[in-house]
């Protein structure tokens, strides 16, 4: 019996993101479809939810799923949001075992993919010295030190293993220092040229502020600022989901919780240590977003978007 893949998706409201998004499921599926079923589903905004998906395997015939998060890094969607879900859907299957791998994270197949995308953007520019140029890692920002830290690490590897002449990480959202403040502080370092690195999957809503954030420096500097290409589908992220997998299916997907701030006092976080694990994107959990509709707007029950999304 064939045993089952869930990607764990976020959700977004462009339309852009979720096809990217999907295009990744396709060429998984493919890499796959020998040895598992693979379904996707999404945390919140999207169909189909992650209930939908499992659902849809389940009455395949699926009774072992792993969990595959398309998340980067571990703040509270990987730590609290998705494993409430999972843990929530699997007790209404005394038959069924879900079992959740790792955020892609700090790896070798990540560092190695921003390299290419650094790279392939220098061969576009003209030629200068990396110590001319400074690096600035872009990370989406969660209220987890511990996550954030995981960027900073990578910005660290990118700088010293590329020779730039200084880098630095700032973030979309959340945590300091955000993108145009970042820029701001570049700006007065004086460097010929800034590459700006989003450590994003695809296009959507956070990575078309920070190309505008880009933007907008180029039209008031007379230095050069340039971003780089999301990491999209490239067969080093792919490599990585293999390595991810290959953890879930033996047990060896393990959390950094030596830094978690729910299972250590870390400074500065205190009061989050011993939290109950729950998610808090029930209110838009499969809510769609139409062109004539609001946010907040619920024009149908979360029983009847499960049951349009299975077909039934």
């Amino acid at each position: 019996m064939k045993e089952g893949i869930l990607l764990c998706g976020h959700g977004s409201r462009r339309e852009a993101a979720v096809t990217s998004f999907k295009k990744l499921v396709t060429i998984l599926q493919d890499r796959y479809k020998t040895d598992y079923e693979v379904d996707y589903g999404f945390l919140e905004f999207n169909h189909p939810t992650y209930e939908a998906a499992v659902e849809r395997m389940y009455l395949k015939g699926i009774r072992k799923i792993y969990a595959l998060p398309v998340i980067l890094f571990a703040g509270s969607h990987a730590k609290n949001d998705i494993p409430y879900e999972l843990n929530t859907i699997q007790s209404y299957h005394s038959d069924l075992t879900i079992a959740m791998g790792k955020h892609i994270g700090v790896n070798s197949f990540l560092l190695d993919l921003a390299v290419k995308r650094i790279e392939e953007t220098e061969s576009t520019l003209s030629k200068l010295d990396r110590k001319e140029t400074c690096l600035v890692v872009i990370g989406r920002g969660t209220t987890d030190p511990d996550a954030n830290s995981d960027v900073c690490k990578l910005t660290s590897m990118l700088w010293e293993g590329m020779g730039f002449g200084f880098a630095t990480t700032a973030y979309s959202g959340t945590a300091y220092p955000k993108v145009d403040e970042s820029l701001q502080m570049i700006e007065k370092l004086g460097f010929k040229r800034t590459i700006v690195i989003p450590f994003f999957f695809f296009t959507g809503i956070l990575l078309e502020r920070i190309y505008n954030h880009v933007t907008d420096m180029n039209s008031t500097s007379n230095q050069e600022y340039i971003y780089t290409a999301p990491f999209g589908t490239d067969e080093l992220l792919l490599k990585a989901f293999d390595e991810r997998l290959e953890e879930a299916k033996s047990g060896t997907a393990y959390m950094n919780c030596q830094l978690c701030k729910y299972r250590k006092q870390v400074v500065g976080f205190e009061q989050d240590y011993g939290k109950e694990q729950i998610g808090h994107h029930l209110n838009v959990k499969g809510i769609l977003f139409e062109e004539d509709e609001k946010p907040g707007e619920i024009k149908s029950s979360l029983s009847n978007k499960i049951k349009k999304a299975l077909g039934i």
